[in-house]
Parts: structure tokens; sequence; C-alpha cells
């Protein structure tokens, strides 16, 4: 049975270079490609044993994330997963469902189990990741900010409030309301704040025209319908993330009838329907100026009627990000955490 030295020695490299290109981790090119092109010539295959033995942690990443149910989160987890099997990690996935203590429970089995590193959408914004850092394990925000000097793979989110918004002001739209995610949460609060610039900028009022979801479907029926039987209600509507927008359209009917955010201006004071020559209604025929905007694509698959603007998010390539900063650090990566801001390619 064929050794790491006889690989080593076949390959024109040394031992730690085998064993690195075993495990995964970073060499030159041309050095890994001989050392591959020598496994295969001599039928050898690494012990995992061993290497887990020589190594202080073992070869798995832990990705803890709020609700694996979502689109958004499920495509995050498909781009850390690319990026880590490339470097030789496997990866376990944990569904916290925004409750601290479920995540500081599997922060504890990360810890037990030697895990390399986590990466954590993290489920609070007081969350505490110390005893990893403190332990030596890496550590990676993704989608939220964590407390601390650790690395952070984020969205543009206040700018994506305020493009949603944007887009429907400048359809005509005039009273804008945001159905935005818990209070709580960074994403929600920032894809808010954009809403709230853009509605400044544009002169428009936005008291009385924020709703707090909660990113689940429910949620964002259950808000439509309050904004739809409210007193004023809006002409359009800014939804901060995709599972919320089909609770929405739920609340608007089975097709997502926008009908039913028509400017308040076309609806005559005795709630009678306009007749036919009210100068301001929008013919059977012809296109209606999007009602609704959802931060992030239509989950599932769905294709979005022609009133509807959507936003598509990055997240793929927000998880391979992440994945990335993190396997840098267990490499031995010191410099100072960074946060990179990871936009939809144009």
């Amino acid at each position: 049975m064929a050794t790491v030295y006889d690989v080593a020695r076949l390959a024109g490299v040394s031992p730690a270079t085998v064993s690195r290109v075993s495990s995964g981790r970073r060499v030159r090119p041309e050095s890994e490609a001989r050392v591959r092109s020598a496994m295969d010539e001599l039928d050898y295959t690494p012990s995992r044993l061993a290497q887990s033995l020589r190594r202080p942690h073992a070869m798995v990443i832990a990705l803890i994330i709020p609700d694996v149910e979502n689109p958004h989160f499920t495509a995050i987890a498909r781009g850390v997963e690319d990026e880590s099997r490339g470097a030789g990690y496997s990866v376990v996935l944990c569904n916290s469902d925004d409750d601290p203590r479920r995540e500081a429970a599997y922060v504890g089995i990360a810890l037990g189990e030697r895990m390399a590193g986590v990466i954590v959408a993290p489920a609070a914004a007081e969350s505490d990741f110390s005893g990893l850092t403190g332990a030596g394990r890496a550590v990676v925000a993704v989608d939220r900010p964590a407390l601390g000097p650790i690395d952070a793979a984020l969205l543009d989110d206040f700018e994506l409030g305020r493009a949603a918004t944007a887009a429907l002001l400048a359809a005509g739209r005039r009273r804008v309301a945001c159905v935005s995610g818990p209070r709580a949460v960074y994403t929600a609060a920032r894809r808010r704040a954009g809403w709230k610039s853009a509605m400044a900028a544009a002169g428009r009022p936005t008291a009385g025209l924020t709703v707090w979801g909660d990113y689940r479907v429910g949620g964002g029926r259950q808000a439509m319908a309050g904004l739809l039987a409210s007193k004023d209600a809006p002409d359009a509507v800014v939804v901060a993330n995709n599972l919320m927008a089909l609770g929405a359209l739920g609340a608007l009917g089975a097709l997502g009838d926008l009908g039913a955010l028509a400017p308040p201006q076309r609806r005559p004071p005795n709630g009678r329907p306009p007749d036919q020559a009210q100068p301001d209604r929008v013919p059977p025929n012809q296109a209606r100026p999007p009602a609704l905007a959802v931060i992030g694509d239509l989950p599932f698959g769905m294709e979005p009627p022609a009133d509807i603007i959507t936003l598509p998010l990055p997240a793929r390539e927000l998880g391979r990000t992440a994945a990335g900063l993190l396997i840098r650090r267990i490499d031995g990566d010191s410099q100072p955490p960074q946060r990179v801001i990871v936009r939809q390619p144009t």
C-alpha cells in the first residue's frame, strides 16, 4: 500500500504538501496537479482518521441559519457548500428558527465536535459568539452582522429598500407602505430605512405606513390585510422579503389582484365604483403601473405578474463569499475583520 512518502517522492514535493492537498488546503496549482497525478498513479487513499488526529479541528463547518424553508437561506447554504466542498470541508446545516437559545445550543455542539468554524446568520442583535472566537474557532456572519470582531458577508439592505421604493414612486405611486421584517432583525431595519429615505427624498409622508412583519408567509398575509382594511390605505407596498410577498399576494387574491391597491384619489368619496368616463381610470387593455415591490425573487420559481417589481438577491454568491472568508480565517488569515457587501451583478 502506497504511503504519503511514496506520493511525495513521485510528485517531487514534501510530505507536508501531500498532506495539505489531501486535506483540501491550498497549495500552488502546479504542485497540487503533480500530487493528484501521483495519488492516481499509486492508487493512494489518505487516512481520514490519521488526518483528524493530527489536526486541531475536524474538516467540518457549521452553518446556522434562521429558516431552512426560506429559499433565500437555502441558496445561501448552497453557496456555502459549493465553496467549502472545493476546499475539502463538509457542511452541517443547523436551523435556529431565529431563537437565540437554539442558536447557542448549536454553537455548543460546534465547539464540542471540534468543528473548524461557524457561519451564522445571527438570531438576534445581541447573539454572542465570543465562546467560539475565544476557543480559536473561525466565525463569519452571513446576511446579518454579528457582535464583536467578526467577518461578515452582507447585502446592501438600505439600498435594496431605497431602490424598491424609488421604483414604485417613479411609476406614479404616492402613498407607498412598507411591510418590514421583525424590528430586531438587521436586514428588516436597514430595508425599512431605505424605504423611508426614498419617501423623504420624494416629499412623501411615512407616518402609519410601516407594518412590522415576521419574514414568513402568514406575517405577510396579515400585514397586507391590515393595510387594505385601514382608513387611508396605501396605493403601493414594498415587501421586505420573498415569503411575506407570498402572504401579501394571498391577501390580495388568489392571483394577486393589485387592483385592490388602486391609488386613493381614484376612489370616489361615496365608495361607488368609478364610471367609465373617469379620466384617471386605467383602461382594461392598458398595463397598470406597478403597485408591489418585493425585495428578493418570488420563491419556488414563481413568475411575477407584470405589475410586480422584484429585486433579485445574490444569495448563493453571499454564501460563497461567507465560506471564502471563513476558510481564509481557518487557514490563518490575521487581517482585521472585514464586512464584504455582495451586490447583484448588473
